[in-house]
Order: structure tokens, then sequence, then C-alpha cells
């Protein structure tokens, strides 16, 4: 059972994952969110299972998207998140 501070988690991290478009490393995540590196990559984890993110590696970065930058459409469970 997920705890309302985990659901917190996981709406920031789509949050930002929708203004940067572009990708974002994990690394970047974590400083933007004030979050501990470990903590950001287990609610992407997370996410990528329920199918709201994605993950590309590029060159030696590994880069997070929202499936929606891809045209695939926001999940409703990234719809859920978001309202």
């Amino acid at each position: 059972m997920m705890n309302n501070n985990g659901e917190r988690v996981k709406e920031k991290i789509v949050n930002v994952l929708k203004r940067h478009p572009e990708g974002i490393t994990i690394k970047s995540l974590s400083q933007i969110l004030g979050l501990h590196r470990q903590t950001i990559t287990k609610y992407v984890f997370e996410l990528k299972g329920a199918g709201v993110i994605y993950r590309r590696r590029v060159g030696s970065a590994t880069l997070h998207y929202l499936l929606s930058s891809k045209g695939r459409g926001v999940s409703t469970y990234a719809r859920k998140l978001s309202s």
C-alpha cells in the first residue's frame, strides 16, 4: 500500500517530466526535487512499471520521459496524478 508521501513524490516527478519533454536524468530530477537519487530511482521504476514513463539510453546518460512525449498519450494513472 502506497502512502500519500509516495504518491506526492510520483506526482512531482510527473510534473517535472511534463516540463522536460527532451528527457531528464535521475540526477537532474533529484536536484530539482531536492530528494535523494535513490528515492527518485525507486519512484521512477514504479512509474515505469505503471506505464507512465519510459527510459532511454543516450550515450552514457539515461533519460526519462512521460509516455505522452512520444505521442502515445498520457496514461490514466498520469492523468490521475496530475489532476
